[in-house]
């Protein structure tokens, strides 16, 4: 018990920092939200358009360089500096050949949203956002490429540093760009946009200095010659998989939004604010599954196999217990937490506040599973296991969990209830077999360790 209770104090310790920056990340969003919200309910209808595409565009692209941050690791515990050097210079050359790719995908949002029967206003004003997005995917990359040999080696404060600098930045450029103060021009949703694209271009400012100087003996930059195609088929390799399943999971939202616009602008708008908040509690368990691939990450690449399972068994525990909590609010204080929005005593906002209020009621019981999936899902990335949990995942939240949402939203006749419901089933079946299978694949790596 005391050994797994040390574990839990360095798996926080390794955590807390990384929890902070995935918070501070994605309060960039949540700043967004509550600042277009201002602009009134047609704007957070399409700024939850717009949002929900260009996450599923870039998560798809970031989810290959993910697959850097488990290299690095292995490397490190391995004692092998250059390689996890070699492994970050290509994680970068990726990102740049990537890009391109990226910007044709969100340029054609419009065609997308059109032609799923989105309304057609909401469709301009959600393209117009995403067209300002644009300009910051190319950084995003990067800096994702980057921030792999901080999470790699354990360097995880500076992490915290940058987003929180980032949220400051996006808050000042939101207010001065949506709202059009101290001369800057009143650019609404767009403004938004626009100063996302902007903080993405600092904040990969901001790391590739910080590496350049703290990990000068790495070359990442000096070094930057040319592709290594070796190594960047291994990225590849173990990317695609992960890239496919938190695409999976993230596609399903995409859909579950363009689902939601079909049944009315109310209950998109009150999507957003559904989403949004899971989106801000979800912070947490990513970030400690993020600790979690680091700690399992370096026992594996030390062969040392049941420190890995430990190391899981703690984080995927530790996990869950947040999760819970969350999810007693959720259940327990909806009201309060959709004030936060939306001015609930406004008439015109009253439907969407009693949409946004239920839906939360499910997102509760979605707070439990997805504390699950995610940190078995580090726990599985730091064996460098992804191409099982690819099917895993594409099965749970696509076969099962939107096919459920589209039977008891319009089939059943719940509308956007049902269809939170349905991707709460999705995540159950993903949560308890991605923990199956890191049951089963930590036990036969220390069962295989013993025969040698």
């Amino acid at each position: 018990m005391a050994e797994y209770l040390k574990e839990a104090k360095k798996l926080i310790f390794l955590g807390i920092p990384l929890i902070l920056a995935q918070l501070a990340g994605v309060a960039l969003g949540f700043t967004d939200t509550i600042m277009v919200g201002r602009l009134g309910k047609d704007a957070l209808a399409a700024i939850a358009l717009g949002s929900s595409y260009y996450f599923t565009v870039y998560i798809v692209f970031v989810g290959v360089l993910i697959a850097i941050g488990p290299l690095v690791g292995h490397a490190i515990g391995a004692n092998d500096a250059d390689a996890s050097a070699r492994s970050v210079r290509q994680g970068l050359w990726l990102a740049i050949i990537m890009v391109p790719f990226a910007i044709v995908l969100l340029l054609l949002a419009k065609k997308v949203f059109l032609i799923m029967g989105q309304n057609p206003e909401t469709v301009t004003a959600s393209y117009a956002y995403l067209k300002a997005m644009a300009w910051g995917i190319f950084p995003a990359l990067l800096f994702s490429a980057l921030r792999s040999l901080l999470e790699g080696s354990a360097n995880t404060k500076p992490l915290f540093v940058f987003a929180l600098i980032s949220v400051g930045l996006n808050v000042l450029a939101n207010y001065l760009l949506i709202f059009g103060k101290f001369g800057f021009p009143k650019l609404g949703l767009v403004g938004s946009g626009y100063a996302s694209s902007l903080v993405n271009w600092l904040s990969f400012l901001f790391i590739a200095i910080y590496i350049a100087k703290a990990y000068k003996k790495y070359e990442v930059f000096t070094k930057l010659r040319q592709p290594d195609f070796k190594t960047l088929k291994e990225i590849i390799r173990l990317g695609l998989p992960i890239s496919m399943s938190i695409g999976a999971e993230s596609g399903m939202f995409t859909a579950a939004a363009l689902l939601m616009g079909l049944i009315g602008k109310d209950q998109l708008a009150a999507h957003q604010i559904a989403l949004q908040t899971a989106s801000i509690t979800f912070m947490v368990p990513l970030g400690l599954s993020i600790a979690i691939a680091i700690r399992v990450g370096q026992a594996v690449g030390g062969k040392d196999f049941i420190a890995a399972r430990k190391s899981g068994l703690v984080g995927i525990i530790i996990s869950t217990l947040f999760m819970t909590f969350t999810a007693l609010l959720f259940w327990l204080l909806p009201k309060a937490i959709v004030s936060l929005y939306l001015d609930i005593n406004d008439p015109a906002n009253g439907a969407v506040a009693v949409y946004a209020i239920s839906f939360l009621s499910a997102v509760a019981m979605f707070q439990l599973f997805d504390g699950l999936q995610v940190s078995a899902t580090g726990a599985l990335r730091g064996y460098k296991d992804t191409k099982l949990p690819m099917f895993i995942t594409l099965l749970a939240y696509w076969l099962i969990g939107l096919s459920a949402s589209v039977l008891l939203a319009f089939g059943a006749g719940l509308g956007g209830k049902g269809l939170w419901l349905g991707l709460v089933f999705g995540l159950a079946v993903a949560a308890i077999l991605l923990n199956i299978r890191f049951y089963i694949l930590s036990k036969r790596n220390i069962r295989i360790a013993n025969k040698l």
